[in-house]
Formats: structure tokens, sequence, C-alpha cells
């Protein structure tokens, strides 16, 4: 799930509740959004809500998971049957900017709250966060070494690039590809 739920033909009490906090999530953050906001959005009062949620951050931490599991999901798919490293490599860029440019998308939303949520759950993001990078540590440790170039800068520099690519991206001069083409590009990725 890396967008906003989308509506089932028969969406259970649960899905609606998951919506509902994903769109105000996203629109709000997590600060600005209350269990009551949610509650108001689906027509549950308080105490029934808590019938389908533990907790707002409970709440936060499974749809963040959500998202990041959909998230590697496509990667996944997308570099499946890809053998050469280098293209590997940019094909799961390519995905990673597109979903972060999709304005759907609840990756950006729920990583820019990273700050905002209590220190608990910010633990919880980060190690989840460090579980979906592992995928692109093994993706960069399968290039070939490059002299001068640490793996992990290197890893680190393309996440920031990739991730912080909503917060500046305007439709209109350039499309997501030509986007992802001067990323490679600048990170010497050839694919």
């Amino acid at each position: 799930m890396t967008a906003i739920p989308p509506t089932k033909p028969n969406p259970t009490r649960e899905d609606e509740v998951l919506a509902a906090a994903a769109a105000l999530f996203a629109e709000r953050g997590y600060a600005a959004t209350s269990i009551r906001d949610i509650g108001e959005r689906v027509g549950l009062l308080g105490g029934s809500l808590y019938h389908y949620i533990k907790s707002k951050d409970a709440l936060f931490v499974r749809l963040h998971d959500a998202a990041l599991q959909g998230a590697e999901d496509r990667i996944r798919a997308a570099i499946e049957g890809v053998d050469n490293p280098a293209r590997r490599l940019a094909m799961a860029c390519r995905v990673l900017l597109a979903i972060q440019l999709d304005p759907e998308s609840l990756t950006m939303p729920l990583m820019n709250d990273l700050r905002a949520v209590p220190e608990g759950v910010r633990a919880q993001l980060i190690q989840r966060r460090d579980a979906f990078e592992r995928l692109f540590s093994q993706l960069v440790d399968a290039l070939p070494p490059h002299p001068g170039r640490d793996p992990a800068i290197y890893r680190i520099l393309l996440l920031t690039t990739l991730n912080s690519a909503g917060a500046w991206y305007r439709p209109g001069r350039l499309g997501v590809e030509a986007i992802a083409d001067q990323i490679l590009a600048l990170y010497g990725i050839d694919g």
C-alpha cells in the first residue's frame, strides 16, 4: 500500500478506518490528526473506533509499514529477472522515484512526519525504514567497485535524492522518466 487504500467493492469497516486515517495523516500530518478526526471521517465514536485500532501511534506505524512494504514489493517485482546489477539498481530507482512523485503516495507524507511522532514510534519507523533500505544496500553492493566511492555514502545520497524529489518536483518541464534519467546519470547508473 503506497497509496491511500483504494475503495473496494465491499470495504470492511476496518478498510474504511484505514483509508480515512491514511488520508488524514497525508493531509494534516501526524500531530494534527486525532482519533476523533478519524472517527468523524468514518462516522464512528471514539469507543467504537478502538475496536478497529489500538491507538493513533499503532495506526500510524501500521500505515507506514504497509506503505514501505508496498513500495518494496513494487521494486522487487520490477527488478525480478533483471540480471545486470546496474540495470537492477536503475529500475529500483525509477520505481521508487515514481512512488515518491505519485500524488496518492503515502510514503512521503508518512516519512515526512518522522520528527512529529513520539520517540517510541520514531524508533519503530526507523527500524522499518532501515529494513527497506537494505534492499538498496544489496543493489549498490552488487555494483562493480568504483575507486573512491564508499557504497554506504553512495546509497544514502542516492536515496536522499530519490526521497526528496517530492519536495521540489512540479509537473511540467520534465516528466518523471526524464527526471529519473537525470538522477541516474548524476549517480553514474547505466540503465
